[in-house]
């Protein structure tokens, strides 16, 4: 029963009802948190400056991009960062937390040039590289104040000024310093690979942004005509293909080098299966089995032909451009699928690259593909035509000549882009690339520095860094919460591919690459390389890299083959160095690569960049900006302060693209890891369980939720709801435009498109997405933000309650002596709840830490120490005590919650400070005008007494029985009980002590108890926590048999479950003992309150 706030004026002071009466009675969160932001900002409070304090901690922000607005997953980001920075400064450490944002290169390039077309029905290549850099540069400037302003009311205490942007003076020097290392030492190199390219974009985008959606094709079955066919040779090799205008760059046919043995191990695969399968696994492996036999019986004499005819040399014929094509042996072609033949695709099939990879003197390698997804010179008389027109030209061309053997529906994965959308070609290119490799010889990393240290290569060094037992030179390693080896072996998974990095990205918005490079042939690359400019190896370094990818410094191999092309690469090490040498490099005929670097790349630099590296003392800083450099002599500037940082907040999908490659720079620059822990958390779903996007038409705008609710109330769900590695689910309504009614999403039926719904009640299509200028937009929210408003207007009416008690209460020292029990034990349970808080925070687990604070202030705080001293605030003489502990109390509840619910928590410190500036019991806490100063509370050891607080939990278990019986029954709470109680000894001299407690709490006339009470007549019965409660005169003996009968029952199916775990031999044996100790402990109490309840029945009987 929690007590009614603020009907106890007779506690009231006369000369503080004026100050109790100035709080408002409804909390109303804009105005306190426009005041509350001033506040901070006024103050400086988030400022980040080297000091000498050796604890500090330091988060980066994964820095959102300049495309738009950030939605509810930003959100979520930023609040579980916001939390850990605002504890860490609390308790005491330098915090650093970076604010900035990401230039985006293909995101936010696409949403520029989609504009631009829209508006203007121009093209980038109608405005030309300088003017397109321009628009994108302003676009960035209005997104960026939005972003920021977005997380400024989301309470976000980064240090701004030390905002960064990834292509800023700072980061830009960065970048270009990072990519001339790794240029120097031979771990970037230019080459023809084949990339996954978005042909809107065109530009080509790395794995981790390709989206594969299942799409309805086709598989198309095309006849390949063989070349003069000898007696009982096919007149043609049937091959299926879900892209039939690629079969225009073929260069083979594959068949499997032996399908008779590929299939009998198939077969023999298969019966083993089926011989261990389960019953219900059976019937498909069967399946399987057959078909396997029939191919063996049917299609194995044809493939064992053709292999034959491979190994003799023979050739086909490619359909429709007549090109001679050699039929080769690869175990690519795979016997059990299919017709068993694939046709070989090299410049556009990965899989088909490799067996190129593995043929090269035997096959060729054609590209048919311009980077606009027209199809070039290469394809005939396709040639500047669609991708997807040429595929239906090229159906249509291979039926009229007879040579499409047949078409089969299929479903299947296609990738797509998420960028732009648009599926993704595979698409031989020249990229530049980072070698992610074991190297020979090794890498060094952190050259120069005092971490220096050798690896095998850039990936295996990041993979070394996160497992058990490993040590940087500085004694840190990377771990990942709150699950270690998921999170740890999503990360190791990906890095021990160790896949070169593609980090090219054909844009125009970027740091452009800083190489000048020309091809020459072999005779000619000495003469070429006498005309350079002449220069250091500090600003500018060469290689040559011949046709294969493979570089080295001039000089490095003895001849070059004249009759073999080369290119010449220049790394100018900065703009200085540019401007001296740039015109004489394309004077030699060298000019600068075009493309951009993936914007990965300068994220990757992030905890290095934002902090001056290379050099602090001569990074070039924006106006306002706070200095990089030692604040003081004696002092470390901000690079060797801050870095190694402490935490890289983030979701699981970002673990390879950027935890992963800011530990490869971060190892491989400094010789350390960037951040010692990777705080994963959970995925925003919407209802449905599909991820929260606006793209989707089914993401929050934080700021909606922020005008709706206010920002303490999302952050209190964001928070609460953060629990481990299960993701959320939102369910999403829409605010009606035409009714103002919340629709749910998840049932609502869409309109033109995915981004409208049609409004149940008028029929009418709104839009969701804002981009529909014929339609109304709504804005989306979810009703589970109700919580945190009600916590927040829960946490307000507790506080005025309070501050109406405490009255203009002046400080004065207590000892130990001047506390009652009630106090004594109110603070045991305050040391206790800050030591749990503070544990689960140390975890990554915010809402067990919120649920601490939380069941301390409502189930402790409020419920039971509130009630129990309503005596003691009439008394003058007993009031000051404990209106000094309350005072302590509600001061330690508002710093326990601030990390979380920052906002209201500032506002009531702030009024905590005007009506009691001075808190303590010894001696005075230190004062802090700003709750977001003040020091974090830490447990007192003194204050906890485990027997004081068992006593109590017995007092309360018996109040709260009282409390349930009149309920139960209909008592009226003004009526008062005589209450007998039969107990142990030990418990009677329990409740003996706190008798007044009880007889208050549970508005009684009497208490008698012990062990000799006896059962008065017709006495209802409880039992709870080792007592019998009887209390006269409320007993219906019919129904209180039922009561007592049923909940005997319950007790006894609960004592069974136990009992049957409890054997369970392997229940006992595996478990931990705590866990087992609990289980005895939970049934003896069982048995004992059964048989309490079993001689209650037995005095009910007649």
């Amino acid at each position: 029963m929690r007590p009614v706030y603020g009907k106890n004026k007779a506690s009231i002071d006369p000369k503080d009802k004026t100050m109790a009466d100035e709080i408002p009675k409804l909390y109303e969160p804009s105005p306190h948190e426009r005041r509350v932001t001033e506040r901070w900002l006024a103050a400086d409070a988030f400022a980040a400056v080297p000091d000498r304090r050796d604890r500090r901690y330091v988060i980066m922000m994964p820095l959102p991009n300049v495309t738009g607005a950030l939605h509810m997953g930003h959100a979520m980001d930023n609040v579980m960062q916001d939390l850990l920075i605002r504890w860490r400064r609390m308790a005491g450490d330098n915090t650093l937390w970076m604010p900035g944002t990401d230039h985006a290169g293909i995101a936010t390039q696409a949403v520029v040039e989609k504009r631009l077309f829209e508006l203007e029905g121009k093209t980038r290549h109608d405005l030309g590289r300088d003017a397109l850099v321009a628009r994108i540069w302003a676009w960035k400037d209005e997104y960026q104040a939005r972003i920021i302003r977005q997380q400024q009311r989301m309470g976000c205490s980064c240090d701004w000024k030390r905002q960064r942007f990834t292509m800023d003076a700072v980061c830009a020097r960065a970048v270009r310093e990072a990519f001339f290392r790794l240029f120097a030492d031979g771990l970037i190199y230019r080459g023809d690979r084949l990339v996954n390219w978005d042909c809107q974009l065109q530009t080509a985008v790395s794995d981790d942004e390709i989206v594969h959606e299942k799409v309805q094709g086709h598989f198309w079955h095309i006849r390949y005509p063989v070349i003069e066919p000898r007696a009982g040779e096919p007149e043609f090799v049937v091959v299926a293909t879900t892209r039939p205008e690629t079969m225009l760059g073929d260069t083979a046919v594959a068949v499997h080098p032996d399908p008779a043995a590929e299939l009998e191990r198939r077969i023999a695969e298969t019966a083993a299966k089926i011989a261990s399968a389960p019953k219900k696994d059976r019937a498909e492996l069967e399946q399987t089995l057959e078909n396997l036999e029939s191919r063996r019986r049917d299609v194995l004499p044809l493939l064992l032909r053709l292999r034959d005819m491979a190994r003799d040399g023979r050739r086909l014929r490619l359909p429709l451009l007549d090109r001679p094509l050699p039929l080769i042996v690869d175990a690519w072609a795979d016997p059990a699928l299919g017709t068993g033949c694939v046709k070989i695709t090299p410049a556009h099939d990965p899989n088909d690259y490799g067996v190129w990879e593995r043929h090269k003197d035997e096959i060729g390698i054609i590209n048919i593909l311009n980077p606009d997804g027209t199809l070039n010179a290469s394809a005939g008389p396709y040639a500047g035509v669609d991708r997807f027109d040429a595929r239906r030209r090229v159906v249509a061309d291979l039926k009229a000549r007879n040579l499409l053997e047949s078409v089969e529906d299929r479903e299947m994965e296609v990738g797509h882009s998420d960028r732009s959308k648009t599926p993704i070609e595979p698409y031989l290119s020249k990229q530049w690339f980072v070698r992610m490799g074991d190297a020979d010889g090794g890498i060094v990393c952190g050259a120069g520095t005092p971490n220096e240290f050798r690896a095998s290569g850039l990936a295996q060094a990041a993979i070394d860094a996160s497992r058990p037992g490993y040590e940087s030179p500085t004694g840190r390693r990377l771990t990942f919460a709150p699950d270690d080896d998921r999170y740890g072996g999503t990360y190791r998974a990906w890095l021990g591919e160790k896949r070169d990095w593609c980090i090219s990205r054909q844009l125009w918005w970027g740091h452009r690459i800083p190489i000048w490079h020309g091809t020459f042939p072999g005779g000619k690359v000495a003469g070429i390389a006498a005309r350079l400019p002449q220069a250091g190896p500090d600003e500018m370094r060469v290689r040559i890299a011949d046709d294969s990818g493979d570089s080295f410094e001039p000089g490095g191999r003895a001849a070059l083959d004249p009759a073999r092309n080369y290119s010449i690469l220049v790394s100018l090490r900065n703009e200085d160095a540019e401007a001296k040498h740039a015109q004489k490099l394309e004077a030699a005929g060298l000019a600068q690569d075009p493309d951009v670097l993936d914007t990965w790349f300068s994220s990757a630099l992030w905890p290095l960049s934002t902090l001056g590296w290379p050099d602090p003392a001569t990074a070039v800083l924006d106006p306002g900006q706070r200095p990089l450099t030692p604040p003081e002599p004696g002092l470390d500037d901000c690079l060797d302060y801050y870095y190694p940082g402490s935490c890289l907040v983030t979701s699981r999908d970002i673990i390879t693209l950027w935890v992963a490659r800011m530990m490869i720079m971060g190892l491989y620059l400094r010789g350390d890891v960037p951040f010692t822990a990777s705080f994963i958390h959970a995925t925003i779903q919407d209802g449905k369980g599909e991820r929260m996007s606006k793209s989707k038409g089914n993401g929050i705008d934080p700021e909606d939720i922020i005008e709706k609710y206010g920002t303490d109330a999302m952050r209190y769900v964001l928070c609460d709801m953060q629990t481990g590695t299960q993701d959320i689910r939102l369910p999403v309504q829409a605010v009606s435009p035409f009714t103002g009614e919340l629709v749910d999403l998840a049932a609502a039926k869409h309109g033109r498109s995915i981004f409208t719904y049609i409004d149940p009640r008028t029929g009418k299509e709104f839009d969701v997405l804002g981009t529909m200028p014929d339609l109304p937009a709504a804005k989306i929210i979810s009703e589970r933000f109700e919580t945190g408003r009600a916590f927040c207007t829960k946490l307000w009416n507790a506080a005025r309650f309070m501050f109406q008690n405490l009255g203009g209460h002046p400080f004065r020292p207590l000892s130990e002596s001047d506390l009652a029990a009630e106090d004594r034990w109110i603070l045991s349970r305050l040391s206790k709840v800050i030591r749990n808080v503070d544990e689960e925070l140390q975890a990554y687990n915010p809402s067990a830490a919120l649920g601490a604070a939380r069941e301390f202030f409502w189930g402790e705080l409020c419920d039971w120490y509130l009630e129990i001293i309503k005596p003691r605030m009439r008394d003058e003489g007993a009031a000051p005590t404990a209106r000094s502990v309350l005072a302590l109390a509600f001061d330690h509840v508002l710093r326990l919650f601030h990390p979380f619910v920052p906002f209201i928590t500032e506002a009531l410190w702030e009024r905590l400070n005007g009506q009691c500036p001075v808190r303590g019991l010894a001696a005075p806490l230190p004062p802090s005008p700003l709750l977001l100063q003040a020091r974090w509370p830490v447990p007192n050891a003194q204050w906890e007494d485990d027997a004081l607080e068992a006593d109590f939990g017995l007092a309360f278990d018996l109040v709260r029985a009282i409390r349930d019986m009149r309920a139960r029954r209909g008592v009226s709470p003004a009526l008062k009980l005589s209450v007998h109680v039969r107990t142990t000894e030990n418990n009677a001299a329990v409740l003996a002590r706190l008798r007044s407690f009880v007889i208050h709490l549970a508005h009684l006339e009497s208490l008698d108890a012990g062990p000799a009470v006896v059962r008065p007549a017709a006495a209802a019965v409880q039992v709870a926590g080792g007592m019998e409660i009887f209390v006269p005169g409320l007993v219906d003996p019919v129904r209180e048999r039922r009561q007592l009968t049923a909940k005997r029952d319950k007790l006894i199916e609960e004592a069974g479950k136990i009992e049957a775990k409890l054997g369970n031999e392997g229940f006992v044996a595996r478990a931990p003992a705590e866990v087992v100790e609990k289980e005895r402990r939970k049934l003896a109490e069982c048995r004992s309150q059964i048989e309490a309840l079993e001689a209650g029945l037995r005095e009910l009987s007649p």
